[in-house]
C-alpha cells in the first residue's frame, strides 16, 4: 500500500510529488495526459521566468524534478475512486491500487468554442488568436482588437475585465441574442463593449487573426476569448463522499483535505484562483497536510 496516491500530473500534482518524495513518503503519480497547463504556449506570469515559458516545458521540468526525488509517475487513467477502511482503492485503465491517503489534481476542461476544429483550435492557441485566460494573459492583448465569446454574467465579467487592456472589445453571443439583465447591459455600454448576436462560427485564421461568421457578417479579431464556462473533474472524490459546491469544485478545509479524511485536493479543482501559482502553492499545503496525517497514524522515522 503507497503511503499516497496523486491522481493528475499538472503543475499542482507534480508539486506535490516533489514535496511528498522529498517528505520520504512512497508515492504514485497517475498522469492522464491531459494537464490543461500543457495548452499555454507562453506564460509570462510564472515567477523566475522573466521571458516566459511554455506550459509543455515548464511540466517537464517539474516532472524531471519529481523523478529526481524519486516520484514514481505512471501514464495511467483514473476511472474509480472508493474508501476502505485501511485508506483507498484507486482504479485505473490498467490496474488497481491502494493507498493510505490521496490527493486529488485533476483540474478542470475548459468548455470550446462550438463547432471549432481541434486542429484549429491548436494553431489558434499556439499563435495567440485564441486564447482562454484574461488573468494570465491579458497583458499580452494590450490595445489589441479582441472579441469575447459569451453572453450572460460570465461573459458581462470577461469582458468587463479585458476592457482594461483595450479600448477595443466585442461580446458574441454564442448561439443566437444575447441574454442580459438591465444591470448587464448597463455595465457593458457604460465600458464601450460591442455586442454581436450569434451564431458564431466558421472560424479560420488570416496570418495570426482569428476570422468567425457572426450575426452582423465575418469579423476578425487579434485574439479571442472563449467565456463558456469549464467542467470540473470533481467526479472521482465526489463518487468516494467528497464533497462539492454547486459547481462541482470540491470543498475544502484550510489544509486542502475535503470532507472524506485523507482525501485532499489541489488545484483548479478547489475554489480559488486558476493560476499554475496558486495551484502550486496549494499543492505544498496540502502535502505537508498528508504527510502530517500519515504520521498521526504511525510514526514517520528513519
Amino acid at each position: 500500500m503507497d503511503d499516497c496516491i496523486i491522481i493528475g500530473a499538472g503543475p499542482a500534482g507534480l508539486t506535490a510529488a516533489i514535496y511528498l518524495a522529498r517528505y520520504l513518503l512512497s508515492i504514485r503519480l497517475f498522469d492522464s495526459g491531459d494537464s490543461r497547463a500543457a495548452l499555454i504556449p507562453c506564460s509570462h506570469n510564472h515567477a523566475g521566468f522573466p521571458d516566459g515559458i511554455s506550459g509543455l516545458e515548464l511540466l517537464e521540468r517539474m516532472r524531471e524534478q519529481a523523478r529526481a526525488f524519486g516520484a514514481i509517475r505512471e501514464e495511467k487513467r483514473v476511472e474509480h475512486l472508493a474508501r476502505h477502511e485501511a485508506g483507498f482503492t484507486v482504479g485505473t485503465d490498467s490496474g488497481s491500487y491502494r493507498a493510505r491517503t490521496v490527493l486529488v489534481a485533476t483540474g478542470v476542461i475548459n468548455h470550446q468554442p462550438p463547432g471549432m476544429d481541434e486542429a484549429l483550435h491548436d494553431r489558434a492557441l499556439a499563435c495567440g488568436a485564441l486564447r482562454y485566460c484574461p488573468v494570465c494573459d491579458g497583458y499580452e492583448v494590450i490595445d489589441s482588437r479582441v472579441a469575447v465569446i459569451g453572453s450572460g454574467i460570465h461573459g458581462t465579467r470577461e469582458a468587463e475585465f479585458l476592457r482594461g487592456y483595450t479600448v477595443d472589445v466585442t461580446l458574441i453571443s454564442p448561439l443566437g441574442e444575447h441574454e442580459f439583465d438591465a444591470e448587464c447591459r448597463r455595465r457593458l455600454e457604460q465600458a464601450g463593449v460591442a455586442l454581436v448576436a450569434g451564431p458564431c462560427g466558421g472560424y479560420a485564421l488570416d496570418g495570426n487573426r482569428l476570422t468567425l461568421t457572426t450575426a452582423e457578417g465575418r469579423l476578425a479579431f487579434d485574439s479571442v476569448y472563449p467565456a463558456l464556462g469549464s467542467h470540473i473533474r470533481s467526479e472521482l472524490a465526489v463518487a468516494a463522499g467528497a464533497k462539492a459546491n454547486p459547481e462541482g469544485c470540491l470543498v475544502v478545509d484550510d489544509h486542502l483535505e475535503t470532507t472524506v479524511p485523507g482525501l485532499f485536493a489541489a488545484g483548479d479543482v478547489v475554489v480559488g484562483l486558476d493560476q499554475i501559482s496558486h495551484a502550486m502553492g496549494q499543492a505544498g499545503v496540502a502535502a505537508t497536510a498528508i504527510r502530517n496525517h500519515l504520521a498521526e497514524q504511525r510514526p514517520l522515522r528513519r
